[in-house]
């Protein structure tokens, strides 16, 4: 891929990134549980890694994580966004490169989901120098699988169905 068009899709896919979490930021969950989110923006990600690459990926989910944070104001909750953006990309990075023979992008973005609900916890923990909110990441994790499978669902769908690619 021409560097140019590389990063005309970068820049696309973190604007899109951006409008997915802007408008799952209007979603209201059935249940109020601080920071469960529908993790929309994820599928941006997983899509940049598996179709362009891993460095990209691994941008695209720190940019919009950044910019997310700036453009709805939630700048006190970027750090756990933060957290779980950098650990869930590196794990759907090496669960892509080392386990997809036997992972469809379902289980990758389970891996995924798992892993930025590990990371915000962790985080949360560090900022309340407290280990008794890790009691927290058991539902955390009960409702990622949820959303982490309809993220692989999504991601498989529009890789099987354009022509980007590494």
């Amino acid at each position: 891929m021409k560097k140019n068009t590389k990063l005309i899709y970068l820049s696309l896919l973190s604007a899109l990134g951006i409008v997915l979490g802007l408008f799952e930021s209007l979603i209201p969950l059935p249940v109020a549980i601080p920071g469960a989110r529908l993790g929309l923006s994820n599928i941006v990600v997983l899509v940049t890694i598996v179709a362009i690459g891993y460095k990209e990926g691994f941008f695209v989910a720190i940019f919009k994580t950044i910019l997310l944070g700036l453009v709805t104001g939630a700048v006190s909750s970027l750090f756990f966004s933060m957290g779980g953006a950098i650990l869930s990309s590196i794990s759907m990075i090496m669960a892509y490169k080392f386990l997809r023979k036997h992972l469809s992008l379902i289980g990758i973005s389970e891996i995924g989901s798992f892993f930025h609900n590990f990371g915000q916890v962790l985080v949360a923990s560090f900022i309340m120098k407290t280990t008794a909110i890790l009691a927290y990441l058991p539902i955390l994790v009960i409702l990622g699988i949820f959303t982490g499978f309809f993220v692989g669902l999504t991601s498989m769908f529009i890789v099987d169905n354009t022509n980007i690619s590494k």
